[in-house]
């Protein structure tokens, strides 16, 4: 590691890290933690002492099998991972965790990357990819961006969830007419593709808004872009 003064990650990326390691209110278990995979020990104990150095917490393997069959909480946070191990790689683990629907943010840090290696980890949605030996700043720049893409994710996938809970308490009529509506679709429109009467229509459209826990057709529009297209219209 390049031996400089460190500072808290910069930018929007590390106003996150700070509030998520900051806050009174958050627990253990929703702090960010930065697993480090790699080889080299020196390597792993100086990478774990730069992010603690700066309040975010680490943890170290020394290889990727390692990290897969340990007990670790799943936590908010980032990889950061050696692309060249004994046994499998940090590329092997990120196409390991895509085809699992795994999308912990990753960064490569490696003393033997090329041209090549770094695009194919690049197109696979890596946040970084990083040569040693590395500043400390630019590390932890690139930890605190892989963490607030964690933290949006995670956002995200709570909300989908929520919206799917309460999509599943519609009837299947009234998940047709919120179809319908989300299209843009007008109530005389609704009822004459239903076979049903306006009047009908304008029923289950309230009890979707009121069921889907939203004031508006703008937000049930929202709700309803946010999930999944073979989630949302499984059942329309």
């Amino acid at each position: 590691m390049n031996q400089e003064p460190r500072g808290q990650p910069s930018g929007p990326a590390g106003r996150a890290v700070g509030e998520a390691t900051a806050s009174q209110d958050v627990g253990p278990a929703h702090r960010p933690l930065v697993v480090i995979v790699d080889d080299d020990q020196d390597v792993r104990m100086a990478l774990a002492e730069l992010l603690e150095s700066v309040s975010i917490d680490a943890t170290t393997f020394a290889s990727t099998r390692d990290w897969l069959e340990s007990d670790v909480v799943d936590r908010p946070g980032c990889l950061v991972l050696d692309v060249r191990m004994p046994g499998s790689s940090g590329l092997d683990l990120q196409h390991h965790l895509a085809r699992n629907g795994d999308p912990k943010p990753i960064i490569f840090l490696t003393g033997h990357g090329d041209i090549p290696m770094t695009v194919q980890a690049m197109k696979a949605g890596a946040v970084d990819f990083l040569t040693k030996p590395v500043r400390d700043q630019t590390l932890l720049d690139a930890v605190a961006t892989g963490i607030d893409r964690d933290l949006t994710q995670r956002a995200k996938a709570r909300a989908v969830k929520r919206h799917l809970d309460l999509l599943a308490a519609l009837t299947p009529r009234e998940h047709q007419v919120l179809a319908h509506v989300a299209h843009g679709r007008l109530n005389k429109q609704i009822a004459f593709e239903l076979g049903i009467s306006q009047i009908t229509v304008k029923l289950h459209r309230g009890n979707v808004m009121r069921k889907m826990q939203v004031n508006s057709v703008g937000e049930l529009i929202r709700a309803w872009e946010a999930i999944p297209r073979d989630l949302r219209e499984r059942r329309s």
